[in-house]
């Protein structure tokens, strides 16, 4: 990705974002080096309240890695619709 003046800017992967540890939470994915569920952002969102909402309530997240789940979590439902098989109604 193109960043200040040309030079390519790396986007961290969602493993640098989203952490799963047995013994956290009982290996719920949460925001690395917090103790938030990447649950809750989805949550949060899917019940009306907005980003800023959530960062309010969750100050351990940053903006840019709760955005940067969102973007993971995009291109990863995206990457699943076409690999899946074409449905076809009868």
């Amino acid at each position: 990705m193109p960043g200040v003046n040309g030079a390519l800017v790396t986007m961290p992967s969602a493993s640098e974002i989203i952490t799963s540890d047995p013994e956290m939470l009982g290996g719920t994915p949460v925001f690395r080096g917090t103790r938030v569920p990447f649950q809750a952002l989805i949550d949060y969102l899917t019940g009306d309240h907005t980003l800023a909402e959530f960062l309010d309530d969750f100050p351990t997240v940053s903006k840019e890695a709760a955005a940067e789940a969102l973007r993971c979590a995009g291109f990863t439902l995206l990457g699943s619709i076409h690999e899946e098989p074409t449905l076809r109604r009868k």
